[in-house]
Parts: structure tokens; sequence; C-alpha cells
């Protein structure tokens, strides 16, 4: 049978992820936060920084953060502690606390004449639309790392989510108080939002590092290995 040659056809949209870096995006870390806060104060963008702010305590998904009400935070002129909310995604309850320094904030805006008479926290400019889109959080979330000298393709609205989330995990370990701060309904979910497995086989590559050759390990079987490693990478938990 002949063999046909097709024309080359030339693609009528460009790929949506053409020069652009995909994947997970990282979290921020502790003088980062501060640092996108202290700006924000000295700038007066007092929405901004409410938004900032809750979005570090709430661990909230972009969809849901933007629509929060006022009714959610706030009741009888005071904010709320502890806020539940019911989520996008997976239609279940998730709780989070709103930090001393965040509710401060969170009760200057509400009181601010920009919120006068409105129902969600962040309402936007436009008529039609009450409240900003998870297009325009992006878009700030763009000008805040940039602001501070980062590089705004490694991170994402999702930074926010994980940044406090990431920073539990690493001073306690526990993956299923952080699977309950995420909302998330299964522990694998977690794992592969935290990336646990890679930080992990970074940490055995680190501790390996004073061993030269195989023969040279104390013991054989993985748990063992695993033990031995502890005195020399502390993060290593044998029991998690």
């Amino acid at each position: 049978m002949p063999r046909v040659q097709l024309p080359a056809t030339t693609p009528k949209r460009r790929a949506w992820n053409k020069g652009r870096i995909i994947g997970q995006k990282r979290p921020l870390l502790p003088k980062q936060v501060w640092a996108i806060r202290a700006r924000l104060e000295l700038a007066g963008y007092l929405r901004d920084l409410t938004l900032f702010s809750v979005a570090i305590d709430s661990k909230l998904r972009g969809c849901d953060l933007v629509k929060l009400a006022v009714s959610d935070l706030v009741k009888d002129d005071r904010v709320r502690e502890r806020v539940s909310v019911i989520q996008s995604k997976t239609k279940r309850p998730v709780q989070f606390e709103l930090t001393e320094n965040t509710r401060e904030t969170v009760l200057d805006w509400v009181k601010s004449p920009e919120m006068f008479a409105c129902r969600f926290m962040f309402p936007s400019r436009f008529h039609d639309r009450p409240h900003i889109s998870t297009r325009q959080y992006a878009r700030l979330l763009r000008d805040w790392v940039t602001a501070i000298g980062l590089e705004p393709s490694g991170y994402g609205t999702h930074s926010l989510r994980r940044t406090k989330a990431a920073e539990i995990y690493r001073k306690t370990g526990n993956l299923r108080a952080v699977q309950l701060l995420l909302g998330h309904t299964k522990v694998d979910s977690t794992v592969r939002y935290l990336g646990v497995e890679h930080r992990r086989c970074f940490e055995y590559r680190r501790a390996y590092r004073h061993l030269k050759y195989f023969g040279e390990w104390p013991c054989r079987s993985p748990f063992q290995i695993r033990r031995s490693l502890t005195p020399h990478c502390p993060t290593l938990n044998p029991n998690q």
C-alpha cells in the first residue's frame, strides 16, 4: 500500500502552556509573607492586605476565597475567631481560624467607606459582578510577589493556600491535621499537595552523603535504613 504524505498543518491557536512554567506552585516562606504584608501596610492597600491575610489564614481555594461574604467573617461588629465555610469543589465544610492581626485588618476593611452596603468581603468594581474574580485575584498575587523580588511564574493562588499548611507540616509532621485544615477528602491528596514523598527523597539523599559506599550501610531492611538515618536527618520520623 503506498504511503501518503499528508501536508503539514499549522495550529490555529497557540498552546496555553507554551513558554510557561507549569506544575505545582511553591509556598511562600515566613519572611516573604511578612515582606508582602509590610509593603501592603506601608502602601495603604487595605483591601489587598485583607485579601492576603485572609488567604494565608484560611488556606481556601481561590474560588472560595473571593466568594467570602461579610457575614461569614463578621457577626455583631466582631470578627469571628473560627470560621466554617462550604467548599465549592468538595461541597464539604472546612474550618479555619483567623489570627489577631488578620481580625483587626478585616474589621478595619469592613468599616471602611468602600465596604458600605457590600455583601461580599471583596467586592468588584464592575456593577455586574458581586465580587472579584479568581483571575483578578491571580493578578494581584503576581503584583505582590513581584514587588518583593520573586519570580511570578513560580507562584500562584495555590501558593497562599499551601503556605501555612506547609509550615504546619514542617513543624509537626502531622499529615492528618494538614488534611483537615485543607479540607481534603483523602490523605493521599494531601501527600501529593505538599510533595511529601519528594521532600523525603531529598532528605534521604542528604542523609546518605556521609556514606561513601553501599557496603557501609549499617543495616539492610528499608525500615532499619530509615531508623539509621534519623540521627543524620532529624526531620525523618519512622512512625510516619
